[in-house]
This record gives C-alpha cells, structure tokens and sequence, in this order.
C-alpha cells in the first residue's frame, strides 16, 4: 500500500504538474513552430517560383531551386520545433552528418548523378524540349531530373540515363541553335556537262522556300569518286525545317538533273573475261 500511496503523490505532487502543464505548453507552441514555418516555407517557395518566372528562368531551373529552398526552409522549421521542446539539435545535427557520410559512402553514384544533375541544372547544355543524342540515343528531353533525365525517342520510346553518365559523354544538342547546315551529297555522271549540273542544284537550293539566303548556299565538287563525280551541296535551313528541307532538296536534285540530261550513277563494276588459248 505505501508503494501505491508513493505513486499517488509523486503523481499529484505540484512539481509534476508543473512540468507536465511545461511540456503540454513547449510541445503546442512546437507544433505552432512547424504548422505556421510550414505555410511561411511554402509561401515563400509560391513567391520565389513566381518571380523566378517573372524573369523568364528557364523552367528546369526554378523545379529544382524551388524544391532545394523548400527543403532547407523545412529543415530549418523542424530543427526550431524540436529545439522548443528541449531536444539539444547539435546532437542530432552530428548524428545527421556520422549518418550523413555513411550514406553517402553506400550510395555513393547516387550522389554523383545528383552532383552531376546539380551541373546539368548550372551550366544547361540542353533544356526541356531540345533534341539531344547522349551515348548513342537519341531523343527528345522531357523531364531534367535530379538523379536522371527523361529521353522521348522518336519511335515514342520514353528512356531514362542517369545523370553521370550524362556529364560523362559527349553530349549532341540539335535543337540549340536556330539554324543548321544541311550536308547532301549528289554524284553525277563522268560524262555529264558539271557546269550544266551544278546551276541545276543551285536553282533547286535557290527556289527552295525553305533555304536561307544567309548564309549562301555552298556547292563544290568533293570528290573524284569510281563511279560518280561527288558534289557537295551546303544550304542552311532553320532547325525545325531541318529533315523536310533535306528530303525535298534531294528529291528535286534528282528530278530536275534527270530532266537536265544528267544521269545518277550508282556503284557499278565491269567484269571483262578474257579466253585463254
């Protein structure tokens, strides 16, 4: 019974009280800390995401600003309730980093894809919506991730490469600039007039509603091949013109040379056999 009554008081004494009704008010002022910090985080990342927009940054950039701010100003309200309470944070701040270097050794090409998405995200050799080919697949960027990037190939293949091989590879962006440089090469006949030859694919490049006038159309004879003389025709086209302007200028190469009198030679070999005695 004394064991009991010891209970009973220690349970009634004032001190108890005291330090229960301390508690009870510490932990409702740390849940106003992280509810209201909360609301303020989020409304400065409203703020910071707007203006951001505002100033026409570039969309993969405010994503991943937006959520490293937010994470840090929720870091920062966590670590202000719990201080509230009592809990010393240079305590757990030490056992955060003992534990932040042992995941960092265990998933270690995890935080080399973030670092390198850190410098995908800083130096931008592409954005959302350009055309890249990255170690050999080709493709359109749809998402700039954190610890990967999103390709979309043109047979509508969605395929994902992590960031460090990325960073790692030569990277080949087709959409960065607003023009390109068709590159087409058309053979014709040794025993054809080049001259006639060459003003007809100068006229086809020159008509071409497509083709810019700057810079100039470049046609020159590239190459003495075995069975054609190679010209190479240069014209330069806006980037989203690219393959249609090329399909067309070598179809229309190949019409109006033919109805020039110019002939197409494809490989040939000429076999001569001689009878022995």
């Amino acid at each position: 019974m004394e064991i009991f009554e010891s209970i009973r008081d220690y349970l009634t004494s004032p001190e108890l009280l005291q330090s229960a009704w301390a508690f009870f008010v510490n932990l409702l002022i740390a849940l106003a800390i992280f509810v209201i910090g909360r609301w303020v985080a989020r409304l400065l990342l409203r703020t910071v995401k707007k203006t951001m927009t505002s100033h026409d940054v570039d969309p993969t950039l405010i994503s991943f600003l937006g959520n490293l701010i937010y994470a840090v100003l929720l870091a920062v309200v966590i670590l202000s309730a719990l201080s509230q309470l009592g809990i010393q944070t240079t305590s757990i701040l030490a056992i955060f980093g003992v534990a932040g270097l042992a995941i960092g050794l265990a998933l270690k090409d995890s935080l080399a894809n973030f670092a390198a998405g850190v410098m995908l995200i800083l130096f931008r050799p592409f954005r959302q919506g350009d055309f890249v080919e990255i170690g050999g697949v080709s493709g359109k960027v749809e998402e700039i991730r954190i610890f990967s990037t999103r390709l979309n190939t043109g047979d509508n293949v969605s395929i994902t490469i992590p960031n460090g091989i990325i960073v790692a590879d030569t990277i080949s962006n087709y959409t960065a600039n607003d023009e390109r440089r068709i590159d087409i090469v058309i053979g014709v006949g040794y025993d054809d007039d080049l001259r006639k030859a060459r003003n007809v694919i100068e006229q086809v490049c020159t008509r071409h509603e497509g083709v810019l006038q700057a810079p100039a159309v470049k046609i020159f004879i590239l190459d003495l091949a075995d069975s054609s003389v190679n010209f190479a025709v240069r014209p330069w086209v806006k980037t989203a013109d690219y393959w249609s302007g090329r399909s067309d200028i070598l179809e229309q190469c190949k019409v109006e040379l033919e109805a020039a009198g110019c002939s197409i030679p494809y490989p040939q070999q000429d076999v001569h056999l001689h009878q022995v005695g």
